[in-house]
């Protein structure tokens, strides 16, 4: 069974995440080919963040990955905290 046809299944323990995509078990919280809703891409060079696409190169609060932030007055360049 496919999560289209059976609503539950991808609450089960085990499964990629709790949403249904294209018959897909996925988190629309983490996955880049569905990031905040089914079939929103995040572009290359940026992470699904808590269901929103951000720059992972730029971004201080998610430089590098999600939730890796710099320290206060630092900022991000190619996914590092004050590359110099």
């Amino acid at each position: 069974m496919t999560c289209d046809k059976l609503r539950g299944v991808c609450r089960a323990r085990g499964r990629a995440g709790p949403h249904c995509c294209r018959k897909q078990c996925v988190n629309v919280m983490t996955d880049n080919q569905n990031c905040g809703q089914c079939g929103k891409k995040c572009w290359f060079s940026q992470a699904c963040c808590g269901g929103s696409c951000v720059n992972v190169m730029h971004d201080p609060k998610n430089c590098g990955g999600c939730n890796k932030r710099c320290k206060k007055g630092c900022f991000c360049q190619f996914g590092m905290c004050s590359y110099a």
